[in-house]
């Protein structure tokens, strides 16, 4: 097993920034592609002309480096596509470039959430450069691209050995450290106190939360969108008997089946979420 596949954390960063990829694309294409990884052993391609190689820096850690090597067909695909879906009939090949740097950019800001959410602290993507990565590593995965009749080159990715070992070990968070102190045992002769309440949370507990109800989700163009109108029916991507998902500030919680009190709808909760499926649910 490779070092990506044998790392939870890393293969949850991973897939939580193929997801986010497929998202953007498909909202800014029309067609959402299917979008999967693999351990791999470097970029694809032997003309460097044709490969276009980001390195992606994160701030605070900047021996976190990720590398993302995007074959020619790719990118000039994604770049064209997302440009015609808005409105432009001639696409020349710089236009096609940029726009595929903003889409990895995008995708790669939801990388940086992940990490933040592993990490236990705010990640921030810093200024990328092109420049590509060493060859020897051994980081490296391949990730593809699939759309109902084109299957695209496959991108390379490649992820510093720093970053690596952080996920593999991430370091206490302040809240952890602190939890972890005050359940020390106190040295021989001296006697155990409780420890005090934390004020923190007694402020924390009185916030405000928005909770809100997934029934199901639905992307539609903006020409679709315009033609809604009184009896229109939009199909949603959840069945009749699937449970409806219970989201807090916009993060996935639990679920549950909906039922009626008195009336009023209401949902019963049936299962509470697991870490990793908080963590996909962030966008």
């Amino acid at each position: 097993m490779s070092a990506l596949e044998s790392n939870e954390n890393v293969r949850l960063v991973l897939d939580q920034w193929a997801n986010g990829l497929a998202d953007v694309l498909g909202s800014m294409t029309d067609h959402r592609p299917a979008v999967s990884w693999r351990s791999g052993s470097g970029p694809v391609g032997t003309a460097e002309e044709e490969t276009l190689s980001w390195e992606q820096p994160f701030q605070n850690s900047p021996e976190m480096l990720i590398w993302v090597a995007a074959p020619r067909a790719l990118w000039e695909y994604a770049g064209t596509a997302t440009l015609k879906s808005a409105g432009l009939d001639t696409v020349d090949i710089a236009e096609a470039r940029n726009t595929w740097l903003e889409i990895l950019g995008q995708s790669l800001g939801v990388m940086a959430r992940s990490l933040g959410s592993i990490l236990g602290r705010e990640i921030n993507c810093a200024p990328g450069v092109e420049r590509a990565a060493d060859p020897q590593m051994t980081g490296w995965a391949s990730v593809t691209l699939e759309l109902p009749e084109l299957r695209l080159p496959p991108l390379a990715v490649a992820v510093s050995s720093r970053m690596l070992a952080m996920l593999a070990s991430p370091a206490p968070n302040e809240a952890e450290r602190s939890g972890a102190e005050s359940q020390a045992v106190p040295p021989a002769g001296v006697p155990k106190t409780d420890a005090a309440p934390s004020r923190t949370m007694d402020l924390l507990l009185d916030v405000d939360l928005p909770v809100s109800i997934s029934f199901g989700k639905r992307q539609l163009a903006l020409k679709d969108v315009l033609k809604l109108t009184t009896g229109s029916i939009v199909g949603l991507n959840r069945g009749v008997d699937d449970q409806v998902e219970v989201l807090v500030n916009q993060c996935l919680i639990a679920r549950g089946e909906v039922v009626v009190i008195e009336g009023n709808y209401g949902v019963r909760i049936q299962e509470i979420a697991s870490r990793q499926d908080r963590l996909r649910s962030l966008r």
